[in-house]
């Protein structure tokens, strides 16, 4: 073999290490697994191999063409889980919580990290970018770096970021409580990923008494059902309708639902708002005003709320998670279309590379 051979193979074995498998994003409902650049290492970062990513539902807004935050082409995906490939803790397992903040500001300091005005997600190109996990590869700041616990499966680990984001959900209600949440007659609305989340959090974290979860899609509400001591019902049955509530979550956030919120509402209860599906509506702010109702929006999680979930699901405080469905990552465009499709009864996917 002569040297021009041997420099021509070097330079191709050098390109195949710089390319990756990924789901990217490519345009409104399209999805293609494809190859893609590999992160480079930079100065306080690890590159991380991604061992699972599920998928959320700010994916699917993105999905559907409705999120200026993120804009193809672009890998999706913030719920990650996996090994370090690069980086001062090589071969380490862990999680990532994917709120990238600058860390200098006040709320920074104040341990309100998820209010930072510079605050972006992995999986997100605006205002700057950050490509996401549904690759083989990706890339972050090792102060967003948790050990995986000891007694919390790799695979099931990304669910650690919406398990954070429906704790801070809760205790930011609990916080300006009167009376103990265990008291509260409490409504979820909507049964995905963060509603039954919240729930389990409420029934077996909190011990709450009197929750109910109204969730339209009769597969995701069996699911629901299997996984819950409370009731899992239609919006429109008796039971919801014919009641109300003091605390009311909307993990939808669409304008009928906050209408259905405001409307279940007892005087004097708080509607915590975590969904972002449609940002306009009307809203019966009379009743509102006239019956001091609070109105709370809810983003994230602090990385105190970050470190408390981990803490949860390693003592498996809301189970064993088998609500899970995993599929592979060159299958994802298939995922993505049954969730849109809502064919798919599971709250939660989880894309294996």
């Amino acid at each position: 073999m002569d040297d021009r051979c041997l420099c021509f193979m070097v330079i191709l074995l050098s390109f195949s290490e710089q390319i990756m498998k990924a789901l990217v994003y490519t345009g409104t409902e399209e999805l293609t697994y494809k190859d893609f650049i590999n992160p480079t290492l930079i100065k306080d970062e690890s590159i991380i191999k991604v061992s699972a990513s599920g998928i959320c539902g700010s994916d699917m807004h993105a999905y559907h063409g409705k999120d200026e935050r993120r804009v193809p082409p672009l890998i999706l995906g913030h719920e990650i889980s996996g090994i370090i490939e690069e980086g001062s803790q090589k071969g380490k397992k862990v999680v990532l919580n994917p709120l990238i903040t600058c860390g200098n500001c006040d709320y920074c300091n104040s341990g309100s990290e998820h209010l930072c005005s510079k605050r972006v997600l992995l999986g997100m190109n605006r205002p700057i970018e950050r490509q996401g996990g549904f690759a083989e590869l990706v890339s972050v700041p090792d102060k967003n770096i948790y050990e995986l616990p000891n007694d919390l499966e790799m695979k099931k680990a990304p669910i650690a970021e919406p398990t954070a984001v429906s704790l801070h959900a809760v205790e930011l209600f609990e916080k300006s409580l009167l009376k103990p949440i265990k008291d509260q007659k409490i409504l979820v609305i909507g049964g995905g990923a963060i509603g039954l989340i919240c729930a389990l959090i409420l029934e077996k974290v909190k011990k709450c008494k009197s929750v109910i979860l109204s969730e339209p899609n009769e597969s995701r509400r069996n699911t629901c059902s299997k996984n819950l001591k409370s009731q899992c019902l239609k919006p429109h049955d008796p039971e919801v309708e014919n009641n109300s509530f003091d605390l009311i979550f909307d993990t939808v956030g669409l304008e009928i639902t906050r209408q259905n919120a405001i409307k279940l509402a007892n005087p004097g209860a708080t509607i915590i708002h975590i969904g972002l599906t449609q940002p306009a509506g009307i809203f019966d702010f009379r009743k509102a005003t006239l019956q001091e109702i609070t109105f709370i929006g809810t983003y994230c999680y602090t990385n105190n709320d970050f470190a408390k979930t981990l803490e949860i699901l390693n003592n498996k405080q809301i189970g064993d998670l088998n609500w899970i469905e995993f599929r592979d990552l060159s299958k994802g465009s298939e995922a993505f279309k049954q969730i849109h499709d809502g064919t798919c009864s599971s709250p939660k996917i989880i894309l294996i590379p």
